[in-house]
């Protein structure tokens, strides 16, 4: 069904010549990778599964690229278990994140809808999904599975599981055919870019005092630095220790945007979070050199420091800045690409770098945009009276408006202060 969709949709990039093959299990897709491996410049797999399997099995000598399942591959799987009368209770789900899951339930006015999200881990994962949405499915509290493995369809279907298999859509096709695209020919150069990256432990001092011994301590230590080692591991990059909870790394620009969903998502905060039950926070710097790269990197960590830690910022070549990506709490956004322009409006009305951070990390995990003066100065760390100050000099410059005013029983009504550019920089 996928590759009669891309047949399709491929038609209008007539740069490609599709060279198609087909398979009925995941564990086939490494040996029919190699078998293409000399024929085309770039590999294109139908499903996130498939590229993991061939990133584990075998390494690459030309980009590979899959066609991810978004929020529009939800809609239709909820469209048709509505229209089928399939959803007369909650559902399990694979595969998407509990943003999008959250952000689609909200948009079609069913937010009250339960839900039941696999979160386990990704080595057998076949077996492990069939095995999590039988579960659901067993205790009634969930009517209809929904997963993105198509295996895992036709196995649900075999026991009897009413389910329904996430497809991407035309547009999903579109954008990772274009990506593809790219990554060959010209693009190359710059996807072999060096990044370089900063991961600092968040407070590390106050989850040691937890651990009941200095062993523990030594063991929790390198505990973390065998997981951000296999982290860089998978980026086909090179870690060092600089020394306390600080580590540098390097990578390279066309495998960071694909191990990050195109600038989305840090999975190894997560796992951290999960596993050791610490926070980092993370800078990335892109550059036309090493020294470029380094010096954005650590500008980048500082931001995610402002912000409160548990985030990640990268700043540009051109010193633009895209953030936060969703760590161990999932963020309702992350910041576009093309938002430069906004966010040096910003700082040329006085908004430096630490308070653009904070309204940022705000807007991106509560949908926060609105304040009232007091909440604002509580959030920025500074006083009711500097607070008005910037609120005016702000409006001057167009990024903040009057959205209404809170009534107080006793003393003249609150002025609520929306932040309007925030809404404009988030990428839903």
């Amino acid at each position: 069904m996928i590759v009669d969709k891309l047949m399709n949709v491929v038609q209008n990039f007539p740069s490609f010549t599709p060279v198609p093959l087909v398979y009925r299990n995941e564990e086939e897709v490494p040996a029919l990778a190699q078998q293409l491996m000399e024929r085309v410049d770039v590999l294109l797999l139908s499903d996130p599964f498939s590229h993991r399997k061939v990133k584990e099995s075998m390494n690459s000598s030309i980009p590979v690229h899959h066609i991810p399942i978004t929020d529009a591959g939800m809609y239709k799987a909820l469209f048709r278990a509505m229209k089928a009368d399939r959803l007369t209770g909650g559902f399990s789900v694979d595969t998407l994140t509990k943003t999008m899951v959250v952000r689609t339930l909200k948009d079609l006015g069913i937010s009250e809808t339960f839900f039941a999200m696999y979160d386990g881990p990704a080595y057998d994962l076949r077996e492990k999904l069939v095995q999590f949405h039988q579960t659901q499915h067993e205790r009634k509290k969930c009517s209809i599975a929904l997963t993105g493995m198509e295996s895992v369809a036709i196995r649900l279907t075999e026991l009897g599981i009413p389910n329904e298999w996430l497809l991407p859509s035309d547009q999903d096709m579109i954008v990772t055919l274009e990506r593809a695209l790219l990554s060959t020919g010209a693009r190359q150069s710059r996807e072999a870019q060096i990044v370089v990256g900063l991961v600092n432990v968040d407070d590390f001092g106050t989850v040691a005092s937890k651990r009941n011994s200095e062993h523990e301590v030594q063991k929790l230590k390198l505990d973390i630095h065998r997981m951000i080692l296999d982290y860089v591991e998978s980026l086909d990059g090179y870690l060092t220790h600089l020394g306390g909870d600080e580590y540098l790394f390097f990578t390279t620009r066309g495998i960071f945007e694909r191990e990050t969903g195109g600038y989305k998502t840090i999975p190894l905060a997560k796992d951290m979070s999960k596993t050791y039950g610490v926070s980092l926070s993370i800078g990335m710097g892109f550059g036309r050199s090493a020294n470029e790269a380094g010096t954005h990197a650590r500008t980048a960590l500082r931001k995610s420091k402002e912000a409160g830690g548990n985030a990640c910022f990268i700043v540009r070549e051109d010193r633009t800045l895209i953030g936060p990506l969703e760590m161990a709490e999932p963020v309702q956004g992350v910041l576009a690409i093309t938002n430069g322009e906004l966010i040096k409006k910003a700082e040329d009305a006085g908004m430096t770098s630490a308070y653009l951070s904070k309204l940022l990390n705000q807007m991106a995990r509560f949908g926060k945009n609105e304040y009232m003066v007091h909440e604002l100065a509580a959030l920025l760390d500074i006083t009711v009276r500097s607070a008005h100050r910037l609120l005016l000099m702000w409006m001057d410059h167009g990024l903040v408006d009057v959205s209404g005013m809170e009534k107080v029983p006793r003393g003249r009504p609150r002025q609520i202060f929306r932040f309007a550019f925030l809404e404009d920089s988030v990428s839903k």
